[in-house]
């Protein structure tokens, strides 16, 4: 698409450094997955996993300077179908983590900690409650995440329950509706700014609050424009629903680990009574109710998560800035 060459920067929007390394990890069927890593590169991992849509890039200013004093080497992984991540169909969210445990392999990491945001959230549940990388887990981290909408686990209201309604049209139309998305999407790169301005202005008063920061912009806006230089752009974000209105393939009692879990009490997309009753079904979770904040309040508590995590990773020996906690 050459997208990253005609409008890396659209006028008017702010500047935002670039990833400290960027690239591919290549999984043992030839699958590839993006990501982009912040940070200190020989420092314990986290994995950092973007909302819906989003990609590498969707770390904001505040965390990445929380990595470099933290000592940490978050990488973002792209789930597949958004920017370098070839397209695939899992069968459920918890086949996301067996791919996890091939990058904590090339990451080389024993222990690591999990953060995702609202869409990336069941996908940080899942590492931490299946497969073969939940006992390399030390903590997770959500932010506005998205709750179960079936089985015994379920508590999603609103939203998300269309997801499980409409399984079967999410799936056939995952390819087309990518190719629509970043059809309309293009023609506005130049007025990219604008466009977030607009979007400003109707967003909830909370995510108003985050979204008036330049900083936001800047990433938000690069971001998008890394995920639409991919093979099928966006293909990921319906992916997600269809993923989340399934079975997840683990039960929230799964996750053996420290659960810290932020929310906003006016998110108007995944009601905090929604997280509250999930938050309640992990063995070990601890609900933050961020005050008057909306479903994108947890873009401005990055540091914190991530001193969170660092604690964690200190308990279980790994090397860690102490003097940042």
């Amino acid at each position: 698409m050459n997208v990253l060459n005609a409008w890396r920067r659209p006028p008017g929007v702010p500047a935002i450094e670039n990833p400290r390394a960027e690239g591919r990890f290549h999984l043992p069927d030839g699958r590839r997955i993006g990501y982009a890593e912040y940070g200190d590169p020989n420092g314990p991992v986290v994995l950092w996993f973007h909302g819906t849509p989003g990609g590498r890039r969707q770390l904001p200013l505040v965390g990445r300077r929380a990595a470099e004093e933290l000592g940490l080497r978050v990488v973002l992984i792209e789930r597949p179908g958004s920017g370098l991540s070839d397209p695939h169909v899992y069968e459920s969210v918890s086949d996301f983590a067996d791919d996890m445990t091939c990058v904590a392999d090339a990451l080389g990491a024993k222990r690591l900690g999990v953060v995702g945001l609202s869409g990336g959230g069941p996908y940080a549940l899942s590492c931490a409650g299946t497969g073969a990388l939940a006992g390399r887990v030390v903590a997770v981290a959500v932010l506005g995440g998205v709750t179960p909408s079936v089985g015994e686990d379920a508590t999603a209201s609103g939203a998300i329950t269309m997801a499980r309604r409409y399984g079967a049209v999410l799936s056939a139309l995952r390819e087309p509706f990518a190719r629509i998305t970043a059809g309309l999407l293009l023609p506005i790169l130049p007025l990219a700014h604008l466009a977030y301005l607009g979007l400003t202005k109707v967003m909830p008063e909370g995510d108003q609050r985050v979204f008036s920061d330049p900083d936001i912009e800047a990433m938000f806006i690069d971001d998008i424009i890394h995920v639409l230089d991919g093979k099928v752009p966006f293909q990921a974000l319906l992916d997600d629903a269809r993923l989340c209105g399934r079975d997840w393939g683990f039960r929230l009692a799964d996750v053996g680990v420290p659960v810290r879990w932020w929310h906003g009490d006016a998110d108007s997309i995944i009601p905090f009574d929604d997280a509250n009753k999930a938050a309640a079904r992990l063995p070990d979770a601890e609900l933050i109710l961020m005050p008057e904040e909306s479903h994108l309040g947890g873009f401005a508590a990055a540091d914190e998560v991530l001193g969170y995590i660092a604690s964690y990773l200190l308990a279980a020996g790994e090397k860690v800035r102490t003097d940042a906690l």
